[in-house]
């Protein structure tokens, strides 16, 4: 140990070995650092006002807890001293999920170039110069035009209903009710804030610990969007939004109208895109729409083979209904309890009226008839709730 005496006698306290002495001892009166006057952190009414500013535009939120991962990293092999210490991280999850709303947003931005860059290269110049010919080719150069359009109507429309219909939201405090409850005298459907037995007789004791909610069944946490979502299929990048029990429909018409757009486009460019590289080496045509051309058709392809690959997918998903989650758990099941046949399986989700199976809309009656299309009630194959009884 190592003490220090000061001019008036006294000893320092003890150090140990290997440190410094702290230079307050040295200097005479004693200096303490990383101390300030008392009126030098005293708010001012200007930094008050600032204060309240960034408070009513930036309010605080409510956090609820989220799986927080811990981790340890340690030095690397063959350091000392000092720097042998180990550091604590924990990583929370759900907000590195919630980042892929930024790349949703960019998405948006993608499929306006796509379509823009599709429109030009069909309707302004495949199609444009084949209208000012006459006879047959202007015939079917308006006839493609017309087509083209009515799919970009359709296209539009589904993709807008998809990105703002909300999929499903779980109200506030549900709970499902046990049979035994509803008989009993006084008996409230909605107090409470666990989630006990469904109606259906299986056990769905589901709580979501990140809503503080009850879940019914078929609903599932998205990550991204930080809620329950009711019969959650997948949360798409491209929609920026979940596809749920109240958007469903909308995300299948996107998928066959862009499917149909994007095949057409292919075979409309298909000569075009033949006759590029001669026409690039005679120098008949511009290079700008060359390119155009070009680019259309290889992204237009790119996106008819892996739509293609997507709507036989989710066809399958609707014939036996059942949503992209839930095949995993289908596997354990001998027979699937909401599978009611393939057409009750397509009218859960598209409706009863035929003529509005094409658009992205759904009848008044159809909304009060079919509680599926709310996403809290789901109908069960009686023969396999017999088998569970």
């Amino acid at each position: 140990m190592i003490t220090r005496q000061t001019q008036s006698g006294k000893t320092t306290p003890p150090t140990r070995p290997g440190t410094f002495p702290s230079l307050c001892h040295k200097l005479n009166p004693p200096i303490h650092f990383f101390h300030k006057p008392e009126n030098q952190f005293k708010s001012t009414p200007s930094s008050n006002l600032a204060r309240n500013i960034l408070k009513r535009l930036f309010p605080p939120r409510s956090r609820r807890p989220v799986p927080i991962i811990p981790l340890e990293i340690r030095p690397l092999a063959g350091s000392s001293g000092s720097s042998n210490r180990h550091f604590n991280m924990e990583i929370n999850v759900f907000k590195l999920c919630s980042g892929l709303k930024v790349l949703g947003y960019l998405m948006i931005l993608l499929v306006a170039a796509i379509i823009a860059a599709s429109y030009y290269a069909v309707v302004i110049v495949t199609c444009g110069p084949q209208l000012l010919r006459g006879g047959a080719h202007s015939v079917l150069a308006f006839a493609i035009v017309i087509v083209f359009h009515l799919l970009l109507i359709m296209l539009l429309w589904s993709y807008f209903r998809v990105v703002f219909k909300d999929p499903g939201a779980v109200p506030e405090s549900w709970r499902a009710v046990l049979p035994e409850e509803v008989l009993e005298s006084g008996s409230s459907l909605n107090d409470g804030s666990d989630c006990v037995a469904a109606t259906d007789g299986l056990d769905r004791r589901a709580f979501c610990i990140h809503c503080q909610n009850g879940k019914p069944p078929r609903c599932h946490h998205c990550s991204v969007c930080q809620r329950c979502v009711l019969k959650m299929d997948h949360h798409c990048v491209w929609v920026v939004n979940c596809v749920g029990a109240c958007n469903y429909k909308f995300f299948l018409l996107f998928l066959l109208y862009t499917f149909l757009e994007t095949t057409m486009d292919t075979l409309v460019l298909l000569p075009g895109f033949i006759n590029f590289f001669g026409k690039a080496k005679n120098h008949s045509s511009s290079p700008g729409d060359l390119a155009i051309i070009f680019l259309a058709f290889v992204l237009n392809l790119a996106f008819a083979l892996s739509l293609l690959c997507f709507l036989v997918m989710h066809a399958s998903l609707l014939s036996s209904n059942t949503t992209s989650i839930e095949v995993y758990e289908k596997k354990g099941a001998a027979r699937w309890k909401y599978d009611l046949g393939r057409k009750k399986n397509f009218e859960q989700v598209f409706g009863t009226k035929k003529a509005l199976w094409f658009f992205p809309l759904f009848s008044e009656e159809d909304v009060d008839k079919i509680p599926a299309l709310h996403g809290l009630d789901f109908p069960i194959n009686s023969d396999v709730e017999a088998e569970a009884c």
